[in-house]
């Protein structure tokens, strides 16, 4: 308990000092604003798949098909990239070229989004964020050349099957390549909880997270060539993947605590929850294409497990990134919530009745709580915001009756 408390406190004071170094907003945020743009796109296109009301109803490509890319590679990328980007050009600034990953991403997300997958805009788009994941791959190579480290060749890993999924998409159906999209989350996110909790984790965090992560890789080659084999047992490496995370991870221990250290505890053992459901219907049902399963272990990892660890991170992120802070309210619990019964909803809408009204009911929860999340964070910073100021023309009036 002591560890995990002093790993999360390591991390949270990290944040803190680098978000206080900085007085003016980064120019890093245009780079969440063209992520913001790729993921409204999406979630458009999430709504246009549910068969609801979207605000932007495009000639090209009417059932959202770009959807899965815009929010994987536009929108996921666009974020995952800005961080690593910063901590290869924020020691020298010779390496200022890791932010043309973002960027690409960023605007890749949004090209292929407004041109749909049958059209040349959509290839544009689609051509842009392979692009974007050649730098990306680029970028950890440099982070590995400065420190050859365990944990960095497993993030490598991420960054290849990231380029895979987004080259292959070029010649393919979405659908194909989604176990290279969710090794690449995975794996990313799993790399990230071994490095924020070291303390916790203990010394053979990144030798466990190496091989699970070599073997869930090799599981999503596998289910490229042979789909109901390689989907089954890539579930069960997510499967235990999501095990050790549950296992060994801070939050079984912060649960108990409060404010920030709760909320991020919560937000994780719930993505650690989904990505075991996800696994396991992999496992039983090899989510074939067309069915409920397949729409049940894509959401299961990408909203369930994905978007949570999203809402656990942001506060602690968010402000080494943007250069803004971005407090902890209670109010973001609201999206954490709608998420997750939103999800619970669809899920077992469409496995007891299919995808009827339910269903349409429980994905709409969903683009409802990442939007709900979205406000929250802009609230956070604008109360931030607002406070200094407060604070600031406090001390000037005392200083000046003084």
């Amino acid at each position: 308990m002591q560890k995990a408390k002093q790993a999360s406190e390591q991390t949270n004071s990290k944040a803190r000092e680098l978000g206080e170094r900085r007085r003016k907003p980064s120019f890093r945020i245009m780079f969440i604003l063209l992520a913001g743009c790729s993921l409204l796109a999406g979630l458009n296109a999430a709504l246009l798949k549910l068969g609801q009301w979207a605000p932007v109803e495009p000639s090209q490509d009417p059932a959202g098909g770009s959807h899965g890319l815009v929010m994987t590679l536009g929108f996921l990328g666009t974020l995952i990239s800005l961080e690593r980007a910063q901590a290869l050009a924020s020691k020298d600034q010779r390496c200022s070229w890791a932010y043309l990953a973002p960027g690409l991403f960023g605007l890749g997300g949004i090209v292929a989004a407004l041109g749909g997958s049958p059209s040349l805009i959509g290839t544009i788009g689609q051509i842009l964020l392979v692009e974007a994941a050649v730098i990306f791959v680029l970028i950890y190579a440099s982070l590995w050349k400065r420190a050859s480290l365990t944990l960095i060749a497993v993030q490598i890993l991420a960054a290849v099957t990231c380029f895979a999924a987004a080259l292959l998409s070029l010649f393919s159906e979405v659908h194909e390549v989604i176990p290279l999209l969710a090794c690449y989350l995975i794996v990313t996110i799993a790399s990230e909880r071994a490095e924020l909790a070291q303390l916790s984790m203990g010394p053979r965090a990144v030798p466990v997270l190496l091989w699970m992560s070599s073997l869930l890789t090799l599981t999503s080659v596998i289910a490229l060539l042979f789909p109901s084999l390689g989907n089954r047992l890539f579930g069960v490496m997510q499967f235990l993947i999501a095990l050790w995370l549950l296992k060994d991870d801070v939050p079984r221990y912060l649960i108990k605590s409060s404010g920030l250290h709760k909320f991020t505890a919560t937000s994780l053992l719930m993505g650690y929850m989904w990505l075991i459901v996800g696994g396991v219907t992999w496992v039983i049902t090899a989510g074939t294409i067309g069915s409920v399963y397949y729409d049940v272990v894509i959401h299961t990892v990408f909203i369930g497990f994905g978007f949570s660890m999203i809402m656990a991170h942001a506060p602690i992120i968010f402000p080494t990134v943007m250069g803004v802070p971005v407090p902890f309210k209670k109010l973001m619990y609201i999206p954490l919530i709608l998420l997750h019964s939103g999800l619970a909803i669809r899920v077992a809408g469409e496995l007891l009745l299919g995808q009827t009204g339910v269903w349409k009911i429980g994905g709409t929860l969903n683009v409802i709580a990442v939007l709900a999340f979205m406000v929250s964070v802009v609230y956070s910073i604008l109360s931030a915001k607002l406070a200094k100021a407060k604070r600031i023309s406090t001390a000037t009036k005392t200083s000046t009756e003084t």
